[in-house]
């Protein structure tokens, strides 16, 4: 078998696993990440209405331009930090993060990190 086939079912039995557990309500909906080899998406969703409610990346017209020059840790924080801004303007304060099935670290944590200095809560 293929070695990155068998990563990316790791993942998805992982992501199963997780999201049997994490769930977004209104009051406290879903912030989920999702990252490739060379960009890094956020969504933060609300589960019982099948919506998202806010998102940002780094292919977003908005926000390419600024973390285009950036080393890939940087772009994370800033697209988290980007991301928590929008949430907190549209009144959302609690979220219940969902790693995606990848570990917690790096791109991950420094996006976590920026959602958090902004006052984003989860």
């Amino acid at each position: 078998m293929d070695k990155n086939i068998a990563k990316r079912q790791a993942i998805a039995t992982k992501k199963q696993r997780i999201r049997k557990k994490v769930f977004g309500t209104s009051e406290r909906p879903r912030l989920t990440v999702y990252r490739s080899e060379k960009h890094i998406y956020g969504q933060i969703v609300n589960d019982l209405d099948g919506k998202t409610l806010f998102s940002a990346s780094t292919v977003a017209k908005e926000l390419a331009a600024a973390t285009k020059e950036l080393a890939p840790i940087a772009a994370a924080k800033v697209i988290g930090e980007a991301l928590a801004a929008k949430a907190i303007a549209g009144g959302v304060n609690q979220v219940v993060f969902d790693r995606n099935g990848r570990k917690y670290g790096g791109r991950l944590q420094a996006f976590a990190e920026g959602a958090r200095g902004k006052g984003l809560q989860f």
